[in-house]
């Protein structure tokens, strides 16, 4: 089934120039005026905003069902558009079977004017994968590619690097998340060493479930530990001159925990997942089996 925009069935297209053209309402949103939110802690025990950040040439997609008020939040890199748009569509709509009412709201953020020409395939690719699903779907906010690059010293970058959804009220926003818990060494190894997305959130018992992963001793880790600032700038981003200035902290970080883990098998003790829910005063603490 098509997307749609304002009630007008979006047709798809070989480049976003011709999107943006043909769509002239997307240009002029709220979206990129409002002010960035910083969520550095959440002192309550529920979870009320999803959120993502450090999106360069990747996209942050969100997926609503205003009936009933299932949201699905996911940070796309390009490396399995179309399977991850069908498990997107597919969590809502597990969530929604009771839903008398309501429509599929799609909310599209990421990207910039890169020189590779990654942040527009990928917004291409969203949309035509989006497109292929069989529910209609509503595209409400889209500000993706040229819509969210800023020329900076003579470098292009993107305007907004993170957002939230609230998931009471559908709002998404600009946000930046320097409180990353919980497990974030774990699940950023998980994705460095190639894993696919999956679904990590139980709404229904509000845990978070990091189900087990693999990956094997591998030499590069020590190698690109030893690596230089400006190496692994280069090397290990789709978009160096673009990243937020703890992108490699954040890659040490993680390759650090892959060679003090050299196998996954042990932290993943008889192949049970780790859980995690939030306490009262908002801290994320791991939970035994339930």
């Amino acid at each position: 089934m098509p997307i749609f925009s304002q009630n007008r069935r979006i047709e798809r297209l070989s480049a976003t120039e011709s999107f943006f053209a043909r769509h002239p309402h997307l240009r002029v949103g709220v979206f990129l005026i409002q002010i960035c939110r910083l969520f550095d802690h959440f002192p309550t025990e529920s979870v009320g905003v999803l959120g993502s950040d450090d999106a360069t040439t990747c996209h942050l997609v969100v997926l609503r069902h205003t009936g009933s008020g299932a949201t699905c939040l996911a940070h796309c890199d390009g490396s399995s558009t179309w399977s991850e748009v069908s498990l997107i569509v597919k969590a809502v709509n597990d969530l929604s079977r009771d839903a008398n009412e309501g429509r599929l709201e799609l909310h599209l953020i990421g990207g910039f004017d890169d020189d590779r020409k990654l942040s527009q395939q990928l917004s291409l690719n969203l949309l035509a994968a989006f497109q292929k699903q069989k529910e209609d779907i509503h595209l409400v906010t889209c500000c993706i590619t040229e819509l969210n690059d800023v020329v900076i010293d003579g470098v292009h970058r993107p305007i907004v690097y993170g957002i939230g959804v609230n998931v009471k009220t559908g709002d998404v926003f600009p946000a930046s998340f320097p409180c990353r818990e919980p497990a974030e060494d774990l699940r950023s190894a998980r994705t460095f060493t190639g894993g696919q997305m999956i679904e990590i959130y139980d709404s229904s018992k509000e845990i978070v479930k990091i189900s087990p992963c693999n990956w094997s001793p591998s030499s590069d880790f020590a190698f690109w530990l030893a690596q230089d600032d400006d190496t692994i700038l280069q090397f290990l981003s789709t978009s160096p001159l673009a990243e937020p200035p703890h992108f490699v902290k954040h890659i040490k970080s993680t390759i650090k925990f892959l060679l003090e883990h050299p196998s996954a098998d042990s932290l993943f003790p008889g192949g049970q997942p780790q859980l995690f829910h939030r306490t009262e005063k908002g801290d994320w603490e791991k939970v035994a089996q339930r």
